[in-house]
């Protein structure tokens, strides 16, 4: 008897197979800069469970032709915010990742959004359960305007040298591991002379899940979290893998401030160049130095003077606007910060 194969393009299912139906939801992290701080728009869910998270809203293939196209529509529907610029980052689909165990009900898979906007006289109409947070708020040892995060050798440090430091449990995972615990400690947080990489926020997130020290590794029931827990909170957590969402935000916004003009889409239509500076330093969490600062910003031909200042008393600020000839004269316009000092 010849064997018959099934249809090429086709796998053959078990009849008992169960199928678990996917639902897709699309969640922003919404971005605005207040002064000298980054926000991000988070909403907190009524009831006892007050644990914020990112706006999200399912999307609907009979209304939006695309997702971004459902993204804005939703945005705007929720929170009357009119977004400029808008990327798409990753799919979030892990298993669990709603943390409710045994769950039967619809596979969620979310496509994580950065959007920017500026702040206005829009902010005032959200609603009761939304409003803009500064973003080092969920990660505090992110900020390193000020120097070093005293969090990071009070709790942090501390704790990921000792998850380091088991070599029992390493030698489990070593098959699926590339770096050892120490190598990924050394290149996420700069240690053992390691320079600091502000572009690796997820790494170190997924870092600090990975050894149980977040509190949604323990809501989500990870082994490592049950058996060690930072004795400092680090951060507030976040509904579902919302802080993961952000984090992979954070990471793209400073990578992308780089080499393109995307801070702009921050300012004002007319600002000064200490502004400017403050946005940046929100953005990237670290200090930069005022006149090196201007000669970069100069030296990018980014702005250009308004022909108008600010202020009366002492010595008024020049306002300064985005140039957007950039655009066609170089293929990369950004603000290449270089190394930290």
């Amino acid at each position: 008897m010849p064997l018959r194969l099934p249809p090429m393009g086709r796998s053959r299912m078990p009849a008992e197979a169960p199928r678990t139906p996917i639902e897709i939801e699309l969640a922003a992290a919404i971005v605005a800069v207040r002064g000298d701080q980054p926000q991000i728009l988070v909403a907190r869910p009524g009831g006892e469970d007050r644990t914020p998270g990112l706006p999200s809203g399912a999307f609907n293939p009979l209304a939006h032709r695309t997702f971004e196209i459902g993204l804005r529509a939703w945005v705007a529907e929720q929170t009357s915010l009119s977004l400029g610029y808008v990327e798409q980052l990753y799919t979030f689909g892990d298993r669990g990742r709603h943390a409710r165990r045994e769950d039967t009900g619809p596979h969620v898979v979310s496509v994580g959004y950065l959007a920017l906007t500026r702040m206005g006289a829009q902010q005032g109409q959200l609603s009761a359960s939304a409003g803009f947070q500064p973003w080092y708020h969920f990660f505090p040892w992110e900020d390193w305007r000020n120097g070093r995060p005293p969090l990071l050798d009070k709790a942090l440090l501390p704790e990921l040298e000792a998850w380091a430091a088991d070599l029992a449990a390493e030698r489990d995972e070593r098959p699926r591991r590339a770096l050892s615990r120490r190598e990924r400690l050394r290149l996420c947080f700069g240690t053992e002379g390691s320079p600091w990489d502000e572009e690796k926020v997820l790494e170190r997130y997924e870092l600090l899940y990975e050894a149980g020290l977040v509190a949604e590794a323990a809501r989500d029931g990870r082994r490592a979290a049950l058996a060690r827990h930072a004795a400092t909170p680090l951060g507030e957590a976040m509904r579902f893998d919302h802080r993961r969402i952000l984090a992979t935000a954070i990471s793209r916004l400073r990578a992308k401030l780089k080499y393109r003009p995307v801070v702009f889409e921050l300012m004002p239509a007319a600002f000064t160049l200490t502004e400017l500076q403050h946005a940046v330093e929100a953005i990237s969490g670290r200090h930069l130095h005022k006149q090196n600062f201007r000669r970069l910003v100069e030296g990018t031909a980014l702005v250009e003077p308004t022909g108008e200042t600010i202020g009366t008393a002492g010595r008024p600020a020049a306002l300064f606007r985005f140039r957007r000839e950039v655009l066609q004269e170089r293929p990369a316009p950004g603000l290449r910060l270089g190394a930290r000092g």
